[in-house]
């Protein structure tokens, strides 16, 4: 009998997460207004995956990242959050998933923001604040937690093949087929999942045989091998491609990018207070995007 009820909680509770989603989705908001152009200015300076598309592409990934940030609520604990925290996030949301234009997070409401590292029970002060970012569960579910360090720390540093906010949005494709296990059925077709798994297995013991450049914590198990590899196949997926091209290959049929084809770089825009504004709108820019 005890065990007739727990089958009947199970149903019910993945019933509910099920409604949720497509209530999530149902209630999607779509952007009404234009991406403005100091928006743009952060996109450029901030975000080598945007410089590296066409003028077509950039129209796209920009409506993308202004529909999530519509949807999703992103709030600071200790902490200010400003334009360019809401667009950095958006962009790490957006990356992993550019090539499915149709794509919606139904699992995600709410990003926290934190001011630096946490540890389990989300301190920031005191011992083992080691946490630069996470998925929520049980009463956090629908919630991720960034440090807002972490965050920016990953547009900036070109070369370190790790961007937390990218690892932790793969966590969440991951988790759409109802467990975060490294194996992301809804973006992998199925004759490549046995493959894939073969392939994750060999990269850890090459990991913990210190015979691997790819972060040692994605040795931890396959989920966080398979966020880790996503951060490496995003920030430097030329290196990837040559260092590993068995693994650059799944994870170009995982995300239906060609990364290595894009030229990655970040653009500086110095621009003064009384220089005409990028925009072209022919004001001064002190009067125009500073604003």
């Amino acid at each position: 009998m005890l065990l007739f009820f727990s089958l009947l909680l199970l149903i019910a509770i993945v019933l509910f997460i099920s409604y949720s989603k497509k209530e999530a989705i149902s209630n999607w908001k779509e952007p009404n207004t234009s991406f403005l152009e100091k928006w743009k200015l952060v996109l450029t300076e901030k975000v080598a995956f945007y410089n590296a598309l066409n003028e077509n592409e950039k129209k796209l990934f920009e409506y993308k990242v202004h529909e999530f940030i519509l949807n999703c609520k992103i709030i600071g604990v200790d902490t200010s959050v400003d334009i360019t925290d809401r667009l950095l996030i958006g962009a790490s949301a957006v990356i992993p998933i550019f090539n499915f234009p149709r794509w919606k997070y139904p699992n995600i409401s709410e990003v926290i923001l934190y001011p630096k590292m946490f540890n389990k029970d989300f301190e920031t002060t005191g011992k083992d604040r080691r946490i630069l970012g996470m998925v929520g569960n049980g009463y956090l579910e629908g919630k991720m937690i960034l440090s807002k360090p972490a965050l920016h720390l990953g547009f900036v540093n070109e070369s370190d093949k790790k961007n937390t906010a990218i690892h932790e949005f793969v966590h969440l494709i991951d988790k759409l087929d109802g467990e975060i296990d490294g194996i992301p059925k809804v973006l992998l077709d199925k004759q490549y999942i046995i493959p894939w798994l073969d392939l994750m297995n060999k990269k850890i013991e090459e990991i913990y045989d210190e015979k691997s450049d790819i972060n040692p914590y994605g040795g931890t198990n396959n989920a966080e091998f398979f966020s880790v590899a996503s951060e490496y196949f995003f920030e430097r997926p030329k290196l990837l491609a040559k260092k590993h091209p068995d693994l650059y290959e799944l994870l170009d049929k995982i995300f239906k990018q060609d990364m290595d084809d894009k030229n990655l770089h970040l653009k500086r825009v110095d621009v003064s207070r009384n220089d005409p504004c990028p925009c072209n709108s022919g004001l001064k820019y002190k009067k125009c995007c500073l604003i």
